[in-house]
């Protein structure tokens, strides 16, 4: 796939990049060899291959899903501008 100045500078509009005028046809180019790259990828079988999160086989360590405080209630308060009876105290909004 080709891409020429006028996508390259539609491109760039759209990513609030300014790219000078006398860039755009080497911006094009660099595009265009980025689309050639993908179409590679896709011409890659991958029929049966199980994506991975690393090149080595590891397994992540797991923790129980356990809801708590932190154990930190004081900690987190002293940062509120107003805590009562251990809770955040916000405006009241609705009458």
């Amino acid at each position: 796939m080709s891409i020429d100045t006028d996508t390259a500078r539609r491109v760039a509009k759209l990513a609030r990049i300014q790219v000078p005028e006398a860039d755009l046809p080497e911006l094009a180019n660099e595009f265009s060899a980025i689309l050639g790259f993908i179409e590679q990828l896709n011409e890659v079988d991958i029929e049966g291959i199980e994506p991975m999160t690393s090149v080595t086989p590891q397994r992540l360590k797991r923790r129980t899903d356990v809801v708590t405080d932190g154990n930190q209630p004081q900690a987190v308060l002293k940062n509120a501008p107003d805590a009562r009876e251990g809770f955040f105290a916000v405006p009241k909004v609705v009458e």
